[in-house]
């Protein structure tokens, strides 16, 4: 399917709140900004940095698009069945995994192949995924029940289903070498802390208000929150365990996603597009308006090309050099 090719910048001025308030005039340029039509309702999206390939997911469709940015075309369209939800990709292992809520299950995929390996099950409405690469995990966290599964991605088994604090989970990230993962509870505004070492939650962090996406940078393990019901991105300090700063937004924002390499965090809570974030920082320090109600994001690690789906018009964008 044919790709648009366009060229946007975008001036702007930027306030960001939290530890002081800084106004910030800047410009956000992006050298080559495509779109592909799926059709549909396209809804989650991950991204394989060793293949270049994303995958989107249609829970209306039942199915998950194999996406080549390089020819701008779907190469393949999975039916995977069921409402598919969110993605993960392990590319360490080359698996892809597919959250489908109303079975419970999630849906195991060589990532090479695309053939079916697996199906796991995983709780009752298990929906946000992350991968723990270095150990093998897949972490499921539950929109209706509130429990977290652990998923072991070697015999594609349950290993653990553990009650949730809260009675429902929203977005989830991993922490793999300081071995916690964080999970977005829409209900009581927080973000509640797993460790795996001792496979409890053992920490509740306040945020802002309907925190539905959840991203950490490896490196410093600063943990970076979507807040859907307000104009702002939470930043949550991994050692104190408290919300350390809030970064102004344009508008409410679902998702995120962060560049390991650069501390870069990308959201959709940019105005008709996304945002760009100094995670180092803690400034916005970039716009880029796509001219849609954007859905989720994901970054290429390699390329730090990002990834938006737009589920009003059936489309998927992939940023560059943004």
């Amino acid at each position: 399917m044919p790709g648009g090719l366009l060229r946007r910048r975008t001036l702007f001025t930027l306030v960001t709140a939290g530890a002081g308030v800084l106004a910030l005039p800047g410009s956000a340029w992006a050298e080559d900004v495509r779109s592909i039509d799926l059709g549909g309702a396209p809804d989650r999206v991950a991204v394989n940095p060793v293949t270049g390939l994303g995958y989107v997911t249609d829970p209306q469709a039942g199915t998950v698009s194999v996406v080549d940015p390089r020819s701008a075309s779907v190469s393949e369209m999975l039916h995977v069945g069921g409402e598919p939800r969110d993605v993960a990709v392990d590319a360490k292992a080359g698996r892809i995994y597919v959250a489908n809520p109303p079975a419970g299950t999630v849906v195991v995929l060589d990532g090479r192949t695309h053939d079916l390996v697996s199906v796991v099950g995983a709780g009752a409405g298990a929906s946000a995924l992350a991968v723990d690469e270095r150990a093998d995990r897949v972490y499921a966290a539950s929109g209706s029940t509130g429990t977290l599964a652990v998923l072991d991605g070697v015999s594609c088994t349950l290993a653990a289903l553990v009650p949730g604090p809260k009675p429902s989970l929203a977005g989830i990230g991993v922490d793999p070498g300081r071995k916690l993962a964080y999970c977005a509870s829409t209900t009581t505004d927080s973000v509640e802390v797993f460790s795996i070492d001792t496979g409890k939650f053992v920490a509740s962090v306040k945020v802002g208000r309907n925190p539905t996406g959840v991203a950490v940078h490896h490196d410093s393990g600063t943990v970076y929150v979507a807040n859907s019901g307000i104009h702002h991105m939470s930043i949550v300090d991994a050692g104190t365990r408290t919300e350390r700063k809030t970064v102004l937004l344009r508008s409410e924002s679902s998702a995120l996603a962060v560049h390991q390499g650069t501390n870069t965090v990308y959201t959709n809570g940019g105005q008709n597009g996304l945002g760009r974030v100094d995670g180092t920082a803690g400034t916005l320090s970039g716009e880029l308006s796509l001219g849609i109600n954007p859905g989720a994001v994901a970054v290429d690690q390699r390329t730090r090309t990002v990834w938006v789906t737009d589920p009003l018009h059936g489309r998927v964008f992939f940023v560059r050099d943004f």
